[in-house]
């Protein structure tokens, strides 16, 4: 229960839980998630990578954007998936996401939709880059998150014409 409610207050947690050489445990409002290396890494494979948690979020905001544009212009679309990928290149890291519908679109709707997903804040993020600052805190001290509807704000952004 006081974890709960340590988790309440704070952004995401992580903490490595001994098991393995890379398991952590990652508390984030709603549950817990496990991250891992892979075996042939020396993990354990228990979980996803960090960049597979990350490509996760872009993945994610990017079919929540999808799912709010087309709610907003009223269309139907057929069931759809969003893959994402995280490579690291010599001069840079690359993303690949792929969008998957598994039906038809028309053209004009297919080429909104990729329009739109490029609005998606996550993606925006990513390619604006950001800054990163850290310090160390005392136990009981937590960070404030970003309020959970700044997100749906930002989506709704993307999503205006």
């Amino acid at each position: 229960m006081a974890q709960q409610a340590q988790q309440d207050s704070a952004g995401v947690i992580a903490r490595p839980i001994g098991r393995g050489r890379f398991q952590a445990e990652i508390s984030v409002p709603g549950g817990t998630i496990l991250a891992d290396e892979p075996v042939e890494a020396g993990g354990e494979g228990s979980g996803p990578t960090p960049y597979e948690l990350l490509s996760a979020a872009f993945a994610a905001c990017t079919a929540m954007t999808l799912k709010l544009y087309a709610e907003r212009k009223g269309w139907t679309l057929p069931p759809f998936s969003v893959e994402a990928v995280h490579s690291r290149g010599p001069a840079h890291d690359l993303f690949t996401r792929k969008i998957i519908f598994e039906g038809a679109l028309d053209a004009e709707q297919e080429a909104k939709l990729l329009e739109i997903a490029d609005k998606c804040p996550v993606h925006r993020t990513l390619m604006r880059g950001f800054e990163i600052v850290t310090h160390v805190g005392v136990p009981g001290e937590h960070l404030t998150p970003e309020p959970p509807a700044s997100h749906e704000a930002q989506m709704e952004q993307a999503c205006s014409d």
